[in-house]
């Protein structure tokens, strides 16, 4: 195995130019991890927030790579490690990046095994956006068949996965978006999409079940609820007046698991979540920036893949 390795690093907090090429060591792994080839990784909004100094943590070290997807291969494994082997094609959220990278060291639990139905590209489209979806629709808000949940921003990364999972329990979906996104949401299951260029949905829906805020916009969302209704948030903070009120509202934080990764791969299995890919870069510099700044722009419809290893990424 190679010594050394290709990885796309940020010296200091900026725009994209901070994007460059570096050699590094390649990682070495602690009884209970793995070291995963990488075939592929996708780009997040907590990739940029992370470059542009967004969410700085105190201690950074640089340089940094970034990336928190992962799909690829296992080429070692620790020696605590029981239930993955060398030559496993794995998935994962990483828990302190590093997926930008032709290796990438990740802790045993957060690993899930590939489904053979998903090719590289696919899989790594999944982890975060799909990991935080199926943990607040099927942790959080508990959907259960009959329920009215509305999903903020449909078309997102999150959204996407969060629409295709609330429908697999049985729900009936109502989601927010442009109208250029209305066919695609209603193929993966959305019965109704408002746009929110013309409509308020405050106007628009009542007595819903549950929420599932991407967009930061909380208040409206309680004001759409039951009182008996909950509201989650991903992208803000409810105040103590919102935590305990009826409805209520709360926040989440993803928390990586191997075991959630599974089960969101099992409905992927059986094509009851499909995963929708935006657009695919070379991993490269201008291949990485290019990619950030697809995100950035929030026109994606999809998740953005950066495709690490063209050779391991075509065999599935």
């Amino acid at each position: 195995m190679a010594v050394d390795m290709k990885a796309i690093v940020i010296d200091r907090y900026g725009s994209v130019q901070e994007l460059h090429e570096m050699t590094l060591p390649v990682p070495e792994i602690k009884a209970d991890e793995v070291l995963v080839k990488v075939a592929a990784t996708s780009v997040n909004p907590i990739d940029w927030r992370t470059r542009t100094g967004q969410m700085r943590r105190d201690g950074q070290q640089f340089p940094l790579v970034l990336g928190w997807d992962v799909a690829g291969v296992i080429s070692a494994v620790g020696a605590a490690v029981r239930h993955f082997q060398v030559g496993d094609a794995v998935f994962a959220r990483s828990d302190h990046a590093g997926a930008d990278a032709q290796y990438v060291a990740i802790k045993a639990d957060k690993l899930a095994m590939k489904p053979g139905n998903l090719s590289f590209v696919q899989a790594a489209a999944v982890p975060l956006a799909g990991m935080t979806a199926f943990q607040v629709i099927i942790d959080q808000l508990q959907v259960v068949p009959g329920d009215r949940v509305l999903i903020q921003a449909g078309a997102g990364g999150v959204g996407l996965f969060a629409i295709q999972i609330a429908k697999a329990q049985g729900a009936y979906v109502i989601t927010t978006a442009s109208e250029a996104n209305r066919e695609m949401l209603l193929r993966l299951g959305a019965d109704e999409v408002i746009d929110y260029h013309q409509t308020q949905i405050t106007a628009a829906v009542h007595d819903l079940d549950a929420v599932f805020d991407t967009t930061n916009e909380i208040e409206d969302g309680l004001a759409v609820l039951k009182p008996t209704g909950m509201l989650v948030s991903i992208a803000g903070r409810p105040t103590v007046a919102q935590q305990t009120g009826q409805p209520s509202a709360t926040h989440w934080w993803l928390h990586p698991s191997g075991k959630t990764l599974t089960q969101l791969g099992q409905l992927i299995a059986v094509h009851q979540v499909q995963v929708v890919i935006d657009s695919q870069y070379p991993f490269t510099t201008a291949g990485v920036r290019a990619a950030h700044e697809r995100s950035e722009s929030h026109h994606a419809h999809g998740k953005i893949v950066i495709v690490v290893d063209e050779k391991l990424a075509e065999q599935a």
